[in-house]
């Protein structure tokens, strides 16, 4: 047996878990043999719906509307999620391999052999949206710029391909955030061997292959022998209310520091109110201006910011980012080059899709920062 197929007996089962490197096609020729080989009952591959689907058709994403991307409050996840196939299309594309060729293969040869195909892994929105939501705010912002900041080239080498033979293409984009922060390992590593390990012992048959990135087989190896409560870790954790109530608190108290400053005298009323909309407006303005948009778009930041900072139901950058989207319509080429782009500096900015998507989140980080300068500023000018 290769040294990257381990051999599990599991009750009456016999399951055989294939490590693999996402891009490599000796992966894809190991699981290839190994089903043509073992005729099992059940092929687990480490895909959920979404993205066997867009495996199956890699090209369906293009039809993406960026304004309902946007208005659907998704732009987060779908910049997270082109970052991730555009760092393993670009790494297939060195190689000349297709890009998940090995789970294509375990696919083809399922269906070649009559064997039950299960989609083992969970849902890429549920993991993203867990790690999101279990970050505090810093975290949050480094997790954004590793996103959306292309890492450097690197030559693809047979010691590099070893590395991924035994790492997790998730795992792989986000290497220097694990290091950093404990909890996103547990997350995309950690649970996902808890839920792959379910969903593998439980496959139908007597004879199970499971195709799996090779960071994933030690982890599942040891699962395969545990209980696990898919309840919870397929829960999306709620928003910490604590964050509205604080989002609330602090638009009444600008409001009433101001309404205070008239109470004193028009002069500082006048001078609390310049002091919001100047900050909060301008600093929003400001870092939408350095995705360089249409200047309707910075317009836009400049005057909704200080409206919606309060209130916490809107945000500045949905609406520059409606506006980017609506001024300057991305083309069918800024789609279609999307995943190219995504990784290049000058083509980050260039594509207009791209860019309507970035003027959402600079402008919301914009606004944020705004909010409390301001809110120091009218502290400042009433003692």
């Amino acid at each position: 047996m290769d040294k990257n197929v381990t051999s599990i007996q599991y009750k009456d089962k016999e399951i055989l878990l294939i490590g693999t490197a996402h891009v490599s096609k000796d992966s894809a020729a190991l699981v290839k043999q190994v089903i043509e080989e073992q005729h099992p009952d059940s092929v687990c591959i480490e895909l959920d719906e979404d993205r066997y689907q867009n495996i199956k058709n890699p090209k369906a994403w293009e039809n993406t509307d960026v304004v309902k991307v946007i208005k659907n409050k998704k732009t987060g996840f779908l910049l997270a999620t082109l970052a991730l196939s555009s760092y393993q299309k670009r790494i297939a594309k060195k190689l000349k391999v297709a890009v998940g060729g090995e789970m294509l293969q375990g696919i083809k040869s399922a269906k070649e052999t009559g064997a039950e195909l299960v989609l083992a892994d969970r849902s890429i929105q549920t993991t993203f949206l867990r790690i999101w939501r279990k970050l505090n705010l810093w975290e949050k912002c480094k997790l954004v710029v590793s996103f959306i900041i292309p890492s450097d080239e690197e030559d693809i080498t047979d010691e590099t391909l070893e590395e991924l033979l035994q790492s997790d293409i998730l795992e792989a984009v986000l290497k220097d955030m694990r290091k950093q922060f404990k909890k996103i390992g547990d997350i995309l590593i950690g649970e996902r061997d808890q839920y792959l390990a379910a969903k593998i012992k439980t496959a139908p048959g007597k004879k199970v292959v499971a195709v799996l990135g090779g960071a994933h087989v030690p982890g599942v190896k040891e699962e395969i022998f545990r209980e696990q409560d898919l309840a919870e870790i397929t829960t999306i954790p709620p928003k910490k209310p604590y964050g509205k109530i604080f989002g609330w608190t602090l638009s009444v108290a600008i409001v009433g520091l101001i309404v205070y400053g008239f109470f004193v005298n028009t002069q500082t009323g006048l001078r609390q109110l310049s002091s919001w909309v100047l900050w909060n407006g301008g600093l929003a303005a400001l870092f939408v201006a350095l995705a360089l948009p249409h200047p309707l778009s910075i317009l836009t930041a400049l005057v909704s910011a200080p409206l919606t900072s309060l209130n916490p139901m809107l945000a500045c950058g949905w609406f520059a980012g409606l506006t980017q989207a609506t001024v300057s319509k991305p083309t069918v080429e800024d789609v279609l080059s999307v995943q190219d782009d995504i990784i290049s500096f000058k083509g980050f900015f260039k594509n207009r899709f791209l860019k309507a998507l970035i003027v959402v989140v600079l402008g919301n980080i914009g606004s944020s920062l705004g909010t409390y300068v301001a809110g120091i500023d009218i502290i400042k000018n009433l003692f």
